[in-house]
């Protein structure tokens, strides 16, 4: 018999109130990572993410409800370890070509240690598709947010809109996809290579 059975009728994920109850659920979020990382979606276990995490089963039920619950909020957390890598590669006020270089830079050391966040990401699609199509979007929208920024400044030329925003997204994730998960090379490198598509193009001048 299964102990994987839900709590009762009525519950739901709580957010933790205590500090021992974050780092619990730090620890849930992290043992779901390597287990979807791992078996995918379909053959990770509750059982397998709480004995990774080194956790009693009853503590997972205090904040999910399922493994579906678990696996949209992982997909939340790692779209926001994203966000936070980009971030803080970068200073205040870069110009905008070196704002997305350190951006890039950001994205891919944190691919390259994560790997599997490129599973868990593309199971989404069919687990979840809202949150993978979030995923996305939210990120294509701060690439479209730094563009325009950029054009404000005088930096980067008028009309570059939502189209350019996804087309330097999907350069970015399949570089990840490349040559931080396929292969190992340095990500300044990569990113260096993608900002002179960016700033020359590939015309012969």
């Amino acid at each position: 018999m299964s102990t994987e059975k839900p709590p009762a009728e009525g519950s739901a994920a709580k957010a933790p109130r205590t500090e021992r109850g974050r780092r619990t659920l730090r620890k849930l979020l992290d043992a779901a990572a390597v287990e979807f990382g791992e078996h995918g979606f379909h053959e990770a276990s509750i059982t397998g993410i709480t004995r990774r995490a080194g956790t009693a089963l009853g503590s997972f039920y205090t904040y999910f409800n399922s493994k579906d619950e678990i696996f949209r909020a992982l997909v939340d957390d790692l779209s926001g370890k994203v966000r936070e890598a980009a971030r803080s590669a970068r200073q205040q006020d870069l110009p905008a070509l070196e704002t997305e270089r350190a951006s890039l830079t950001g994205f891919l050391r944190f691919a390259a240690e994560h790997k599997e966040i490129y599973r868990i990401i593309d199971e989404c699609e069919f687990v979840d598709p809202a949150s993978f199509r979030q995923h996305y979007e939210s990120t294509a929208t701060r690439i479209r947010e730094r563009l325009s920024e950029g054009i404000r400044k005088g930096e980067l030329r008028e009309g570059l809109g939502e189209a350019h925003a996804w087309a330097i997204m999907g350069m970015n994730v399949f570089l990840g996809l490349r040559y931080a998960v396929w292969g190992d090379a340095e990500a300044e490198e990569i990113a260096e290579l993608a900002n002179s598509i960016l700033r020359e193009g590939i015309v012969k001048r």
